[in-house]
């Protein structure tokens, strides 16, 4: 298993964590589009060349955002990072991937 954590502004929240269960994130055991989020505060300057979807370049700009985590099989990665690129609103979201033990103690293998 690998967990997905991306930030998005707020009110594009509900498209992502849609659009990343409906490509494989979330399941475990009977249940899918399994998710944790949390709010704060995402910054950032758009440099010259950029097309920001929030801001002006060369202005620094403060947008409430959520952070999205999901678990998902490492098959599905390709899959899952698209969807959620696809969903986001921003030119360069920003995210990260990596492996995560999903297993109960004692058992071997995923939660899938």
């Amino acid at each position: 298993m690998d967990c997905l954590v991306i930030y998005v502004p707020t009110e594009a929240a509900p498209a992502v964590r849609q659009a990343i269960g409906d490509a494989g994130a979330g399941r475990l055991g009977n249940y899918s589009h399994c998710s944790f989020s949390l709010e704060g505060t995402g910054r950032f300057t758009p440099l010259p060349g950029a097309a920001p979807a929030i801001g002006a370049v060369g202005t620094p700009e403060e947008v409430a955002e959520t952070r999205i985590e999901a678990v998902y099989p490492r098959s599905r990665r390709d899959a899952v990072v698209e969807a959620a690129l696809s969903a986001h609103p921003y030119e360069t979201p920003a995210f990260m991937t990596f492996p995560v033990d999903a297993s109960r103690p004692g058992t071997a293998g995923s939660v899938e």
